[in-house]
């Protein structure tokens, strides 16, 4: 039906431009030999002029003169009027070309009416979030106020932390009926109110149920019953160039829906958290978009809107979402167990580069190399052993570290998982019961001190962190994972840096870290050795 139709429309714009083209032809063709037939006619009436005159017959001259001109004018006229045709054809030739077919308007209104259609649906399911933190500051103070004299008499009321409420947006989808709302963990960390503002207008106080930072995922709860949800979609299934829709609240302009495609799936080492797996889009998403849908065609969430790359602040094509497999997985544990349960291998691994994948003697450089095996983990276990070549994990192919790395994180200890390997030239299987990351690798340190590390959070490091920060074996320390914008910190240490030492004591884990910090006085500075970037240096927290 639908090619019987294109044929249809095909043919009917064929006959309307050969009938341009011929109305347009006909009067340029006339026009042409009536300019010919009066030049013609001209230089016939001057020669019989001049023939008369020479011959001495000037009647005939003047009776054969009159004729000619009369003849002339009358071709003279007919171009005139056969170019002022040409002329008024030409305008309805182009106007013709630029008309739009039926075809065309019911194809686009079509998508319109779909489009319309989707954003309808899942609209009600998108919430806007606006919390309320308390920021301390300690800098700003006169340096009379460390003065003895000064201290003897009004103490250190001068010297208290000073605090101040900031306000901030985001947004958020319903994912349960009974009031549960995923959203993304910065929209929601550290904050002391919380207000969900529904669709209909209707408010509610929000509870954080839990976060967590590595993935960037926040849940938090309102007290209300028979909530419209939004249906999960398979992210795994997403291929680029697919349609999605991202709706959220920018800038505070709630239920917003822009359109895009998906740009990429898969895209890590990003630096916006230590599980990254986003699907990138060309969607506008702006500041208060930050934990809103991201939904295919078929109005199914695949997607939680977490951040942008912009070098202006707003939209520059390129936005990130957390898929929501990943997404859900976290969720799940939040809500059942109150924390992130993740699976562990106990392994480096690294990219296979065509040089590498030379160097062992492989065909292809695909899969990702084992640098080294944890003592005892479920790696060692295994058998699996350094320089061997994973190549798949519970039937999918790997062909980077972070896939497999998020693919691991997800699995439930416990469970047992067939990998394929390479080992000298051979493709060998093996079974791998996945374990659960040790206590100490996970926890990281909040960062909550009376001093001027106070808003650093870290960790230990762990063998994932050497791989994914490419460190030297050498160093020894905890790696922040998180520096809060007002603290003191901030304008010098960075997500990724190396804690080595403090005021002149080595740290080799959270432990020394903690036992440290914890000893420090309010205002003193602090000088800290910090691994950044292949090389340490010296930097000083100071209240100056």
């Amino acid at each position: 039906m639908n090619e019987n139709m294109q044929l249809v429309i095909m043919v009917n714009r064929v006959q309307r431009c050969c009938m341009r083209a011929f109305s347009a032809l006909l009067p340029a063709l006339i026009g042409i030999f009536c300019v010919k037939l009066f030049i013609n006619n001209t230089c016939y009436s001057t020669y019989i002029q001049y023939y008369s005159y020479r011959t001495g017959d000037i009647m005939n001259s003047e009776k054969c003169a009159s004729r000619t001109n009369i003849f002339s004018k009358y071709a003279l006229l007919t171009a005139l009027i056969s170019l002022f045709i040409i002329g008024g054809s030409w305008p309805d030739t182009y106007a013709g070309d630029s008309k739009i077919s039926p075809h065309a308007s019911d194809t686009l209104s079509r998508i319109g009416q779909a489009t319309a259609e989707i954003a309808e649906a899942v609209r009600p399911a998108v919430v806007n979030i606006s919390t309320m933190r308390t920021v301390k500051s300690q800098g700003g103070m006169n340096p009379y106020f460390d003065d003895p004299f000064f201290r003897r008499f009004f103490g250190d009321q001068f010297r208290a932390p000073r605090e101040r409420k900031t306000a901030s947006l985001g947004s958020g989808v319903i994912v349960d009926a009974k009031g549960y709302i995923l959203t993304a963990n910065h929209v929601v960390q550290g904050a002391d109110e919380i207000k969900v503002t529904l669709s209909d207008k209707r408010e509610f106080k929000g509870k954080i149920i839990g976060i967590d930072a590595m993935t960037d995922i926040g849940i938090i709860k309102i007290e209300a019953d028979n909530l419209r949800t939004i249906k999960w979609g398979d992210s795994d299934r997403l291929r680029v160039g697919e349609t999605v829709l991202a709706i959220g609240s920018p800038y505070g302009l709630n239920q917003t829906v822009t359109m895009g495609i998906v740009s990429a799936v898969g895209r890590a080492n990003v630096g916006i958290a230590d599980y990254e797996d986003f699907i990138q889009t060309d969607a506008a998403i702006n500041p208060g978009n930050s934990g809103g849908a991201l939904v295919n065609v078929r109005g199914e969430l695949v997607g939680i809107n977490t951040a942008i790359f912009s070098t202006s602040g707003g939209y520059q094509g390129i936005g990130f979402a957390i898929p929501t497999n990943m997404a859900k997985s976290v969720m799940d544990s939040l809500i059942n167990k109150g924390k992130v349960i993740r699976g562990w291998m106990g392994v480096t691994i690294q990219n296979l580069t065509p040089e590498l994948a030379k160097q062992f003697a492989l065909k292809e450089d695909r899969g990702v190399l084992v640098g080294d095996v944890v003592e005892g983990s479920p790696a060692e276990k295994s058998g699996l052993k350094r320089g061997d070549i994973i190549i798949e994990f519970a039937g999918k192919r790997i062909e980077e570290p972070n896939q497999i790395r998020n693919m691991v994180a997800n699995t439930e200890p416990g469970q047992t998982v067939e990998m394929k390997i390479i080992r000298e030239n051979t493709k060998e299987i093996m079974k791998v019961t996945i374990g659960d990351v040790p206590a100490d690798m996970q926890k990281p340190s909040k960062g909550e001190y009376d001093n001027l590390l106070n808003g650093v959070s870290i960790q230990d490091l762990t063998t994932e962190v050497f791989s994914k920060l490419n460190l030297p074996k050498k160093i020894k320390g905890v790696v922040v994972t998180d520096v809060e914008e007002e603290s003191h910190a901030a304008m010098l240490l960075m997500r990724g840096d190396i804690v080595q030492e403090i005021n002149r004591q080595r740290i080799t884990s959270v432990s020394d870290y903690e036992n440290v910090v914890s000893t420090i006085k309010p205002g003193k500075d602090i000088l800290l050795l910090i691994f950044r970037g292949g090389s340490s240096l010296y930097i000083t927290l100071s209240n100056q």
